[in-house]
């Protein structure tokens, strides 16, 4: 199975490469695409603060372990083949957790492994590694995660947890985590100098309507928004988050093509468009908004956009249904005295 995924991957690496330089190639033709610069960096580690590298397929223990650990990684990067299932979206967990969940300032995933159980005020609970990997299912991949305690919950915990190995517990002073923080814009965000990003920088891979790319069956791009993109819950529809993942990240191998002011642009007009409703939803677009306002502030769910409020739908895409049963929202009861 290692060699097997390994060779799946290669080809859709392959397949990705060919249609971002035909794309560039065209691009830089019609004068489009800015330079990229010539040594994209990231800030060293502040002193004290740990940085950690992750394990490859290579080095799997032996036995039963290594079989869930593969499954994990299976989960992980090939969400689509559990679609109907686990997800009803065209993301992969890899979407946003990008190289297979291990490169920094992209959402390594091994720190959940390490800083798990903690206090997470969207749920306002302690959550434990199962209920976050959970909450990425139920709101990224707008689908259901595998039940607690199955064996696909137990691969994906196992796949985290062999990520971090030698990782100090409970270490928060984490180099490369999530991803990273931008400065304030100086600008305000715009809808329409972000429209102009987008059409020059990301339409070559994520489609000029934002629905992603496709080789055959094989989503290579992820859609941006509607249907098949992370529903209104998502933490990437938070604009600081999404402003930080795309300055650090994208256009895909080249950080920091894009200036800061560019991102935080781009990022609101990425998430100034529909997508599947939030499973928290109450029936009342502005009522969800302010019930889960500690979210919601950073988002333009429940905005006037164009004429239009977003989030004012039932619509949950693919999904036939609103919210998985073991979702945790609700702010627990006060404490009696």
């Amino acid at each position: 199975m290692r060699a097997q995924a390994r060779f799946q991957g290669a080809l859709l690496i392959l397949a990705a490469a060919l249609i971002i330089g035909v794309a560039l190639i065209a691009s830089a033709q019609d004068g489009a695409q800015q330079e990229a610069p010539a040594t994209p960096s990231f800030p060293p580690p502040t002193e004290g603060q740990y940085r950690h590298t992750p394990p490859t397929l290579d080095e799997l223990p032996e036995g039963p372990l290594a079989d869930s650990i593969l499954r994990g990684w299976e989960i992980f990067n090939e969400t689509q083949k559990f679609k109907g299932v686990y997800t009803y979206s065209d993301m992969t967990c890899a979407s946003c957790h990008m190289g297979e969940g291990a490169v920094e300032f992209a959402a390594p995933v091994w720190p959940a492994a390490t800083t798990l159980p903690a206090y997470r005020g969207k749920n306002w609970r302690v959550n434990s590694l199962e209920d976050r990997i959970s909450d990425c299912f139920a709101y990224s991949m707008n689908g259901v995660a595998p039940a607690m305690g199955s064996d696909d919950m137990t691969a994906l915990v196992a796949y985290h947890t062999w990520m971090a190995q030698g990782a100090p517990m409970g270490e928060g002073n984490i180099y490369g985590r999530g991803y990273g923080t931008l400065p304030e814009a100086e600008l305000e965000p715009d809808y329409a100098r972000g429209q102009t990003v987008f059409e020059n920088n990301c339409a070559v891979c994520h489609g000029a309507d934002g629905q992603g790319q496709r080789v055959g069956e094989e989503v290579v791009f992820p859609p941006l928004w509607g249907d098949g993109s992370y529903n209104w819950g998502a933490g990437m529809t938070r604009i600081p988050t999404a402003a930080a993942f795309i300055y650090n990240n994208m256009p895909l191998g080249q950080p920091h093509f894009l200036s800061q002011q560019e991102a935080w642009d781009v990022a609101l007009f990425m998430n100034s468009h529909e997508r599947p409703q939030d499973p928290r939803y109450t029936g009342d677009v502005a009522e969800t908004r302010e019930k889960h306002s500690n979210f919601h502030s950073l988002t333009m769910y429940g905005q006037e956009v164009n004429g239009v409020v977003l989030g004012d739908h039932d619509n949950t895409g693919a999904k036939p249904f609103l919210r998985p049963d073991t979702l945790l929202f609700e702010p627990p009861p006060p404490a009696e005295d």
